[in-house]
């Protein structure tokens, strides 16, 4: 059986807060950095999602924003695919849309 790894490696600052966050995938090449990272994982046995969000301290706030935006609507793709529930990833899509014109990323919708 065919199995793969991704790994992170966080650098931390006296203080403990990240100050690089470098991830590595066996099908990848190299590594990357990247600003933020959310990872959610379900515990079946707790029926409960564990969650990791890392972010660094060079992070801005805009940058954070659209970060947010651009998960909350893969939340509703993966959402969609993985349970057929079209009508309520429709509407994950729709508040994606709302927050998206409240944090000024995008153009409002004409009704």
């Amino acid at each position: 059986m065919k199995q793969s790894e991704i790994n992170f490696k966080v650098t931390l600052d006296e203080n403990n807060l990240p100050e690089k966050i470098d991830w590595s995938a066996t099908e990848g090449k190299e590594s990357s950095s990247s600003k933020a990272v959310m990872i959610a994982l379900w515990d079946a046995k707790e029926n409960n999602t564990l969650r990791i969000d890392l972010w660094t301290k060079d992070m801005m706030v805009d940058e954070m924003k659209q970060f947010y935006h651009q998960c909350l609507l893969s939340m509703a793709d993966t959402f969609d695919r993985a349970t057929g529930e079209t009508e309520a990833a429709k509407e994950m899509r729709g508040f994606a849309q709302h927050f998206g014109e409240k944090m000024e990323l995008i153009a409002k919708k004409q009704p």
